[in-house]
């Protein structure tokens, strides 16, 4: 009995709905879609959010298809549809973002924010981001530690420290000036490589090549690969494969620099 009467509810405020009330439904849905996607989620969450979020502002249905650079999002109520595209910008993976996001989506689902509230909160979402020499650091420990869980001694690990470290900061100083992203991974190990490698040119500590290993690390586009798999078992194929790609050059990228550097160094081999 509850159920019926929470059906005709849902069907007496879909009758009651206009065509500018669906139209800017249509714009805070996609705006939502465009936020998670850019902030690094898998495609199926983008779709699910996007359609529970349309459905707990009272349209009848979301229908959401995702490419490598757009969102094409439509609405459905009352027999009239709005459809819409934007281009999706990546803005780096910030899960914090997404948590956010989905916050606001589970407070419309249940009441608590109606559409002007949902936009209002979703127009004032900010990154968070850390400070950028704590970054630094962090990223220099934890491919210095890695450093060291692959057999590396002390100064083993002070040298891939260094070299993460030092890399890091080129790389957010090359990102903050919207260099392409391939150069961005190309040039960062390059640097990387640079300072790894004069441990093994010079035979400095007990296992050189672990230095120039471990201090490449932060260039692994783990999440991108995990996210096109994922997108791929998930049946969507086209962004999975476009995910995928992008990871690949980035992969590219970062070889590209680290033979250059042996290069610089005159190195041949990784061995003695």
């Amino acid at each position: 009995m509850g159920g019926t009467v929470n059906l005709g509810k849902s069907m007496m405020k879909a009758e009651q709905i206009t065509q500018e009330y669906q139209r800017d439904v249509t714009r805070v849905c996609v705006e939502t879609a465009l936020l998670l996607l850019q902030h690094g989620v898998e495609s199926a969450v983008v779709v699910q959010m996007t359609q529970r979020l349309g459905v707990a502002l009272g349209v009848a249905s979301v229908e959401c298809a995702l490419t490598a650079n757009a969102v094409i999002l439509t609405t459905l109520t009352n027999g009239h549809c709005i459809t819409t595209t934007r281009k999706s910008a990546d803005k780096g993976i910030n899960m914090q973002m997404v948590t956010d996001v989905q916050r606001i989506i589970i407070s419309a689902e249940h009441g608590i924010y109606d559409l002007h509230l949902v936009k209002k909160k979703l127009d004032h979402l900010k990154p968070l981001k850390y400070n950028r020499y704590f970054v630094v650091l962090m990223v220099g420990l934890s491919c210095a530690s890695f450093a060291h869980l692959s057999g590396g001694d002390a100064l083993i690990s002070l040298i891939t420290f260094l070299a993460s470290s030092v890399a890091m900061y080129v790389r957010q100083e090359l990102s903050k000036r919207h260099y392409n992203p391939m150069i961005v991974f190309c040039i960062t190990a390059f640097v990387a490589s640079l300072i790894a490698g004069m441990s093994l040119k010079y035979q400095i500590g007990n296992d050189p090549q672990i230095a120039l290993a471990s201090s490449a690390l932060l260039l692994v586009p783990g999440f991108p690969l995990i996210n096109s798999l994922a997108d791929i078992l998930k049946g969507y194929v086209n962004m999975g494969i476009s995910r995928w790609a992008v990871a690949t050059i980035l992969t590219f990228g970062a070889c590209l620099g680290i033979v250059f550097a042996l290069s610089v160094l005159n190195i041949t081999t990784w061995g003695n």
